[in-house]
């Protein structure tokens, strides 16, 4: 299928993407691997909302005007091959999706990068010296265009908003590679990190992960990291971590904290879900939680078959329990078949554990929420179409995330 197919009926703001391919400033195949990418647009069909005009207009007016933020994404592309990622991911040239970007209305995303799958020289992922790699590697290509840029505060994303720029908060979904080494959050914070997870999956010298049978809670180390992030403006986000550590990081920190990428286990009862006592605790804080759209993660009674209607029980859940000026976006998504990665991936994500609890019905992808590009359309068409004012819409679309930034940062 084309990279022009199934484009949305209307085209948002013009920006300043001129056709510029990751790595491009290098020959392929020479200086680097070669690998068959996914398309980042068309790979699956176009979702329909059904949208009429008048509520199109809307929805792309909304985009245009307002600040549109994603709290959790990997805007990178994946080979067409999705069994070949672990060969992809060795070549420590992860592709940015700026194709994909560009028409996804979007102003910032905060980008997890290569998050747990981070093995350019390890099996199981999270060393420093690959997170260092994956860094610097992702910087190099990105200055060698000017449609992206690195956020290293808010004025970068006002900056983009105005210039038709994407802008990319570069993020960690755990704490995991600074291991004993409290410096390293300096050093990460000093390469661009300005986001980073407490513990994924499994548990590490900060606090208990949502696979573990038993969470101790975060420890002493985790408190002194918590507060290092507190210290220099990292936002700490608690996503992966257990619901004891997750309640333990709230009450340690003294800015507020970010749930960037999950659900209600009130509407599906998971580990990956968040029970109502942690996600009251994050509004407590003064965070927000980001909704989740990985494959079968959010899913509901309502719509087991995972799509964007899933998902939208869960944020209609979430603002009922805390409110709506804590509720955000963190669909989760990239440029590729997310299902088979989760399947070569597996033993590092954790995936088994997290998804423990009822029954589902396998999906190969979630229609309406399978890529950046199509996630913010059809999020704020799904609010439009429901009845959700502009006031609400742009808080959940970016409002709720830039009022707790400027608490962080």
């Amino acid at each position: 299928m084309s990279e022009t197919a199934n484009e949305f009926p209307e085209t948002f703001r013009e920006t300043r993407y001129n056709g510029y391919r990751s790595f491009s400033y290098l020959k392929s195949g020479a200086d680097y691997d070669e690998f068959e990418l996914a398309p980042e647009l068309g790979r699956v069909p176009l979702y329909d909302l059904g949208l009429d005009e008048e509520q199109t207009a809307r929805t792309v007016r909304l985009i245009d005007e307002n600040i549109i933020i994603s709290l959790h994404d990997h805007p990178q592309v994946f080979p067409a091959d999705m069994t070949k990622v672990r060969d992809y991911i060795r070549t420590g040239r992860e592709h940015t999706g700026y194709l994909g970007l560009s028409r996804s209305g979007m102003t910032v995303v905060f980008d997890n990068m290569m998050d747990g799958t981070a093995c350019v020289t390890s099996k199981f992922g999270w060393k420093f010296d690959d997170i260092i790699y994956d860094l610097g590697m992702r910087q190099s290509d990105i200055a060698h265009q000017d449609y992206a840029r690195i956020v290293y505060g808010l004025n970068d994303i006002y900056q983009a908003k105005e210039n038709g720029q994407i802008g990319i908060v570069l993020s960690l979904e755990a704490a995991t590679p600074i291991e004993n080494e409290v410096d390293r959050l300096d050093i990460l914070y000093g390469l661009g990190v300005r986001q980073s997870g407490i513990a994924y999956s499994e548990s590490n010298t900060l606090g208990s992960g949502l696979k573990e049978a038993r969470d101790g809670g975060l420890t002493v180390f985790g408190k002194r990291a918590v507060e290092r992030m507190n210290a220099l403006g990292i936002a700490i986000d608690v996503s992966h971590s257990g619901d004891q550590t997750c309640l333990d990081v709230f009450e340690h920190s003294s800015r507020p904290v970010l749930i960037t990428h999950a659900g209600a286990r009130g509407v599906w009862d998971t580990p990956r879900m968040k029970p109502d006592s942690v996600l009251r605790g994050c509004a407590e804080s003064g965070g927000v939680i980001g909704l989740e759209a990985a494959p079968h993660t959010s899913l509901s009674h309502a719509h087991p078959e995972h799509s964007l209607e899933s998902v939208m029980d869960h944020f209609q859940y979430c603002v009922d329990l805390m409110g709506i000026d804590h509720v955000a976006f963190g669909p989760d998504t990239l440029y590729g078949d997310h299902v088979t990665l989760h399947k070569v991936f597996a033993a590092n994500l954790g995936v088994h554990q997290a998804h423990i609890g009822p029954q589902f019905q396998e999906v190969p992808y979630v229609a309406g929420l399978e890529t950046p590009t199509e996630c913010f359309f059809n999020i704020v068409g799904w609010l439009v179409k429901n009845g959700y004012s502009d006031e609400d819409i742009i808080k959940v679309t970016g409002g709720n995330i830039l009022r707790t930034l400027k608490q962080i940062w």
